[in-house]
C-alpha cells in the first residue's frame, strides 16, 4: 500500500473478523472432530514466507517505554539498520531513545506523539520496512494488523493477542498482505534454550513425549506503578481474566523443541486455577485502605496450571504465577524415552549417554574413586552417573551441545544485554534474516498458537477445567512444514 486507507484497513479488519465468526468452533465447545474446521484462507500460507533481500533494514518503534527503549539500543548496535521514526504518546520516554540514537552518532530520527493514534502517521511513511511494537497488550493485535496492512513487516512483544479472534485477525491479515508478523519471544534466543534445541534435534533424548514450560516471577510489586510503567495497565488484567494470563515466554521453546506448527501441533488445553488471594493481600500491606488498589477485585487465581495435548499425543504443562513469593522459573523442561532436560537449575539426566559425555563421566567417577580410597574409604563410595540423579554440572553439555549461533555470537549478545543478551540474539537473527533473504525462526502462526493458549485456558478454566481446543492456525500446512533447523 503506498498510503495507509483507513477504510481499506476497517473493511479488511472486518473481513477478518467474519470469517473468524463464521468458525464458532474454536470457542473451545468443538468436538475434537470439528478441529479440521477453520476459517477460509484469504490468501497463501506464509509458512517459511521469505521476502527480497533487504540491504538496509528501515525501521520504526511503537512504544519505547519499559520494553521498547531496550530495542531502540539494540538496533544501534546492529549493522545494515537505518532507525526512521519513533512514537509513543509519552514525550519522556521518546526523548530518552531519541537522544540515544543520536548520542551513538546516527540521523535523528522522526518523531510521532499527541495521541494514542499518532502511529498511524508514521504508518503512512513509505521508507520504513518494519515496525516494532512495545505497547500494553490491548494494542498489540490492531497495531500489528494495520502495520501489515500498510505494508510494513509487524515485530510484536509478547503476548501478541489476547482472543481467538485476535489470533486469527493476524494470521488472515499475514496471508493476505503476504508480510511478517513475528512475536518477538525472546526466550528463544537464551543460551540454554538454543542449547537444548540442539540436543533435541541431535536426538540425545530420544522420542519426545512431555515438556513443561512457566512463567513464575514475582511481579506484585508492579501494583505500585500507578500512572506509567507497566503496572499501570498490567494489573487491571489480573481483575478481568481468570486463566494463564502470559504463557509464552517458556512455552515458545518448548513448542521449538516440538515442532510444533511443524510436524505437530497443539490440540486442546486443560486448564485450572487457584484462588486469587496474593494481590489482595499485598494491596492491603502496601497501600491505604481508601486506595484505588483495595477496591479492585482480583480474579486471575495466584498459580494457574494448564496441560496441552498435541496431536501427536504428547503432554506440555504451562504454569503462571506472577503473585507468589517464590524464586523466578519458565520450567523449561523437556522429556523423552532417552532422558530429561530441566531448567532452573539447569541439570540433565539421560540413560545412554554420547560417547563424549561417558569419557568425562568416567573421568570423574575414577577421580572419585581415587579420592574415596586416599581417605581410607570414609564415606559412602562413589557411583557410577545415571539417570537415577541429575548431572548440575553443565559445562561438559555446554562443550557438547552448545548452539553454534551462540558459539558465534553469544559474546556479542552478552555485550550487548537484554535478558542475558537473548533480546540482542533475538534482533539480530530479525535483521539477519531480512537482509538474506531467509524465513525468519518464528512466524505468524507460532505468535498465533502461542499466544492463544491465553484464552482458551480462561474458557477452560471457566467451565470447570474442561478441555477446549485450540485451532489449527496453519490450516494443514503443518503436517508437512519444516521444523526449525540448527542454524549458524
Amino acid at each position: 500500500m503506498k498510503n495507509l486507507d483507513r477504510r481499506n484497513f476497517l473493511k479488511g479488519a472486518a473481513q477478518s473478523a467474519a470469517l473468524v465468526g463464521s468458525a464458532a468452533v474454536i470457542g473451545g465447545c468443538a468436538k475434537a472432530s470439528a478441529q479440521k474446521s477453520f476459517p477460509k484462507a484469504q490468501g497463501a500460507t506464509v509458512m517459511g514466507l521469505t521476502v527480497p533481500k533487504m540491504d538496509v533494514v528501515r525501521v520504526g518503534f511503537i512504544g519505547v517505554g519499559q520494553r521498547g527503549k531496550g530495542h531502540v539500543k539494540h538496533y544501534c548496535h546492529l549493522e545494515g539498520v537505518e532507525i526512521k521514526a519513533i512514537c509513543d504518546s509519552d514525550t519522556r520516554v521518546i526523548d530518552r531513545s531519541v537522544n540515544y540514537v543520536v548520542e551513538q552518532g546516527f540521523a535523528k530520527p522522526d518523531v510521532y506523539t499527541g495521541s494514542e493514534y499518532a502511529y498511524r502517521k508514521m504508518l503512512a511513511r513509505q521508507d520504513i520496512d518494519i515496525v516494532i511494537i512495545s505497547t500494553p497488550w490491548k494494542w498489540h493485535t490492531p497495531m500489528s494488523v494495520e502495520t501489515m496492512e500498510s505494508g510494513k513487516h509487524a515485530f510484536v512483544e509478547v503476548p501478541a493477542a489476547t482472543t481467538l479472534e485476535e489470533c486469527w485477525q493476524l494470521v488472515n491479515t499475514a496471508e493476505r498482505t503476504q508480510k511478517n508478523c513475528m512475536m518477538m519471544e525472546n526466550v528463544n534466543y537464551g543460551r540454554e534454550e538454543l542449547m537444548v534445541l540442539n540436543m533435541v534435534r541431535q536426538g540425545l533424548f530420544g522420542d519426545l513425549l512431555h515438556g513443561e514450560a512457566a512463567y513464575i516471577h514475582e511481579l506484585r510489586w508492579q501494583m505500585k506503578e500507578i500512572d506509567q510503567k507497566t503496572g499501570s495497565w498490567r494489573t487491571y488484567w489480573h481483575t478481568k481474566r481468570d486463566g494463564n494470563l502470559y504463557p509464552t515466554h517458556g512455552l515458545g521453546p518448548v513448542s521449538q523443541y516440538m515442532n510444533i506448527n511443524r510436524g505437530d501441533r497443539f490440540d486442546y488445553v486443560t486448564s485450572m486455577s487457584s484462588p486469587a488471594l496474593g494481590r489482595a493481600e499485598y494491596a492491603k500491606e502496601q497501600f491505604p485502605a481508601d486506595h484505588e488498589r483495595n477496591k479492585l477485585t482480583f480474579t486471575a487465581g495466584d498459580m494457574n496450571t494448564s496441560i496441552i495435548k498435541t496431536v501427536k499425543g504428547r503432554s506440555i504443562m504451562v504454569q503462571h504465577d506472577t503473585t507468589s513469593p517464590r524464586p523466578y522459573s519458565r520450567h523449561n523442561l523437556i522429556q523423552g524415552t532417552n532422558g530429561t532436560f530441566a531448567g532452573f537449575p539447569n541439570r540433565v539426566a539421560v540413560e545412554d549417554a554420547p560417547d563424549a559425555i561417558k569419557a568425562v563421566y568416567e573421568k570423574e567417577y575414577q577421580q572419585q574413586m581415587t579420592d574415596w580410597k586416599a581417605s581410607g574409604k570414609k564415606g559412602r563410595k562413589p557411583r557410577k552417573p545415571s539417570f537415577h540423579s541429575w548431572d548440575q554440572d553443565m559445562d561438559k553439555w555446554y562443550d557438547a551441545y552448545d548452539h553454534p549461533l551462540y558459539v558465534r555470537m553469544g559474546e556479542e549478545a552478552k555485550k550487548n544485554g537484554g535478558h542475558g543478551g537473548m533480546d540482542f540474539l533475538m534482533m539480530y537473527r530479525i535483521v539477519y534474516c531480512l537482509r538474506n533473504g531467509e524465513p525468519l525462526d518464528q512466524d505468524v502462526y507460532d505468535a498465533a498458537a502461542w499466544s492463544a493458549v491465553f484464552p482458551t485456558s480462561m474458557a477452560s478454566v471457566a467451565d470447570r477445567s474442561n478441555s477446549k481446543d485450540i485451532p489449527d492456525f496453519t490450516r494443514g500446512v503443518w503436517e508437512t512444514a519444516k521444523p526449525l533447523g540448527v542454524v549458524a
